[in-house]
């Protein structure tokens, strides 16, 4: 016969208990940094659109989550499942972290770690793991974001030397960062290119005036006429195949990431209604809220349940591109579900940055087409079960 203790509200179907004890160790090590250092101080950076990202870099280094789950080179080579528990309480406080932490190590030093050669390896990813130097990834563009393959940034030969034009959009981390790496359309297919941010040509204007977010650095890359060596590109991947292969392991620290934002939302709505009363009682103590607050406990659970089943796909080998693609698609749309229910809860609070709903709300909305929109991945999906690919 089935216990009768009552289930933790945090965690109502204990899916934590699943998680080896290293894991917990590091769930338990990001969420008291997160609590401590991040949460007192997001809502005022999320106001007034700015991140103090170096600071932020080396704490996040010595913490050990800059490229966590890679192997060598002063990282920590933990499994995927720690690092999407990592993501997860890092996102809980706000996307915009897990963002930064997310595009450092499944973006930028993925990519010199998988495509990169030894020199680039050696130079960049010991001061990356560590926070002492920031990176970015550039891909997308003003006119190409789903449709990676239309890029006008070109890379053409100058002698021994290649000369790299055009203009990245949207890109996390780029006004702060010490290397780009960025792909270029050349006469040989898209090839990556590792470009340190000093290189004359080279511009990163700041992208203000955001309204989702606001806690990230985002900027605009330039690129008009940086001269780099042969030794700056990548030596073998030719294709997407090399960026998509990164932005998969981005997509894994999203679906992972989203399930701490609905969680925080959640609670945020639970104990708002336990002590806000209404008509002598509390909102908890009516049949719509706690409908509501039920539907919330159903839809982070069952988040947390496929993060953790795509995790541990990841970590014995048997991760397929769309089962990421069933992640982000069901997670951030259950996160936002969350998010918006929780903020009818917390009626005209709910729109206060004393509480933390509505700047989750307003950072998910973003989290929905980055690194591939809803439907991007529900036409990935799609493609895998009928054997028929409907992009075009």
């Amino acid at each position: 016969m089935a216990d009768t203790l009552s289930p933790d509200h945090e965690d109502f179907l204990d899916v934590d208990a699943e998680l080896a004890e290293q894991e917990r160790d590091i769930r338990d090590a990001v969420r008291e940094f997160a609590k401590d250092r991040l949460a007192p101080h997001v809502g005022d950076w999320f106001e007034h659109g700015r991140l103090p990202a170096r600071e932020l870099a080396v704490e996040f280094g010595k913490l050990g989550v800059f490229g966590m789950h890679l192997d060598g080179y002063g990282c920590a080579g933990t499994t995927a499942t720690a690092y999407a528990v990592a993501c997860r309480e890092l996102e809980a406080v706000d996307s915009g972290l897990r963002s930064f932490v997310s595009v450092q190590g499944s973006l930028a030093m993925k990519a010199i770690h998988r495509w990169g050669s030894e020199d680039h390896r050696a130079e960049w990813l010991p001061r990356m793991a560590a926070g002492e130097a920031i990176g970015c990834f550039g891909l997308t563009e003003p006119d190409a974001g789903s449709d990676p393959g239309s890029m006008r940034t070109r890379a053409r030969r100058d002698g021994t030397d290649w000369i790299l034009d055009g203009t990245k959009m949207w890109i996390t981390n780029g006004s702060v960062a010490d290397v780009a790496v960025v792909w270029a359309q050349t006469g040989d297919g898209v090839r990556g290119f590792v470009v340190p941010t000093d290189t004359p040509g080279f511009s990163a204007p700041e992208i203000e005036h955001k309204l989702s977010l606001r806690a990230s650095v985002t900027s605009e890359l330039v690129l008009d006429g940086v001269r780099l060596p042969d030794s700056a590109a990548f030596p073998e991947v030719r294709g997407l195949r090399g960026p998509l292969t990164c932005l998969n392991e981005a997509r894994f620290g999203i679906l992972a990431g989203v399930v701490g934002a609905a969680r925080t939302c959640y609670l945020a709505a639970r104990d708002y209604t336990l002590v806000r009363e209404q008509f002598g009682r509390p909102l908890a103590a009516f049949q719509l809220t706690q409908r509501k607050l039920a539907d919330m406990v159903v839809e982070v659970n069952r988040a947390s349940l496929l993060a953790l089943q795509v995790s541990r796909l990841s970590d014995t080998g048997r991760l397929h591109h769309n089962h990421v693609s069933v992640g982000k698609l069901a997670n951030v749309r259950a996160a936002l579900d969350v998010a918006r229910s929780a903020r009818t809860l917390l009626g005209a609070n709910g729109i206060s940055l004393e509480y933390p709903v509505m700047r989750h709300m307003a950072n998910l909305e973003t989290v929905l087409t980055y690194e591939g929109t809803e439907e991007m991945h529900a036409l990935s999906i799609g493609q895998a079960v009928t054997g028929i690919p409907a992009f075009r």
